[in-house]
């Protein structure tokens, strides 16, 4: 038997930073995201032999243990072992030897939520093997504790619900990680023809998020007003965006992507850089009216807005950055898994 499961990456569209304590527990923050056709996947494979074997391919990394109920916490795989020790201490495994083998189809650090897409899908693998009776929100929740209490993993909370649900989804974050999840019903023309003027651009960069996550929650602690009054300004964002997108006013998002562009560098240093800001402004040169940086920022992919046929002219522009343009498709479904 093998033990299958994928989750989506997510583009984040608006108030991207308010999912992040202590803002969230102070303010309440609210998101927009899409989930993509870009995968985190895991796989297990139950062993004869009494070892753990734990296999990133993407990563080109794989490690060998004799049987535990605990992996050292070392620097490599921890998003792996982190799982594995969490099942372990809530649902307990039989002392019985697999293979666990993961892949992502973007790299770490390029703003989709690949980290925390990860973790899902590795406890979606184990729910499946052990038949674990876990909802989205649970797993979500577990995900998010493993990563942020567990392995103690600076980040928001966007990335664990988005892989778990999928689609296009407005959600809010309250005090001691109370998350809601809001299904957007958005008509099928309106999403296909934001599909198509969104495009994903790789800076062929990426970046440490957590550094620039552990400067945007001190700004909060430290009560920086300017930083603090960005992220009210995010979280309108996101109101704004989800009206634009049910109600058909596409032609608003590229100024909606653009307010929260320049209200996300004053969130934190290290946000945007002069590379960064020369892309951006070539991207509208051609013809995007708004766009943004994924993810906490410092690297990793961007996304524009690019009404009409402008994305043409946007990526014959952005071809002398080193970078390219992903091609992706919206999907409506969440965490996936199966057993052959």
């Amino acid at each position: 038997m093998i033990y299958r499961s994928k989750a989506p990456l997510r583009i984040g569209l608006a108030g991207g930073g308010t999912d992040v304590s202590p803002y969230s527990d102070i303010y309440g923050g609210a998101i927009l995201n899409a989930s993509v056709s870009l995968y985190a996947s895991a796989n297990i494979e139950p062993l004869q032999e009494n070892n753990i074997i734990l296999s990133a391919l993407d990563h080109k990394e794989e490690y060998r243990f004799e049987w535990s109920d605990s992996l050292p916490v070392d620097g490599k795989l921890d998003l792996l072992k982190g799982v594995y020790n969490r099942i372990q201490k809530d649902f307990g495994m039989a002392q019985t030897g697999f293979r666990l083998t993961t892949f992502v189809e973007a790299p770490a650090g390029s703003g989709l939520g690949t980290s925390s897409t990860l973790v899902v899908a590795i406890i979606g693998a184990f729910a499946e093997m052990l038949r674990l009776p876990l909802g989205e929100y649970d797993i979500a929740h577990l995900a998010y504790e493993i990563e942020r209490k567990d392995l103690q993993m600076a980040g928001g909370r966007q990335d664990q619900y988005a892989a778990a649900f999928g689609g296009v989804n407005y959600m809010e974050f309250y005090g001691d990680d109370n998350v809601v999840v809001n299904p957007l019903r958005i008509k099928q023309q309106y999403l296909f023809e934001l599909e198509n003027n969104l495009l994903l651009y790789y800076t062929a960069t990426n970046r440490e998020s957590a550094k620039i996550i552990e400067k945007q929650s001190k700004n909060v602690v430290d009560k920086k007003e300017k930083s603090i009054e960005a992220m009210h300004q995010l979280k309108q964002q996101s109101q704004m965006m989800k009206e634009a997108i049910l109600k058909g006013r596409l032609h608003e998002i590229g100024e909606i992507l653009d307010f929260g562009f320049r209200q996300k560098q004053q969130m934190a240093e290290g946000i945007s850089n002069s590379m960064h800001e020369e892309i951006y402004d070539e991207a509208k040169k051609a013809g995007a009216t708004g766009g943004k940086i994924s993810g906490a920022g410092g690297g990793g992919f961007m996304i524009f807005y690019c009404p009409g046929i402008s994305k043409y002219r946007v990526t014959e522009a952005l071809i002398k950055f080193g970078g390219y343009c992903k091609p992706y498709q919206f999907v409506d479904h969440g965490l996936t898994t199966w057993t052959i």
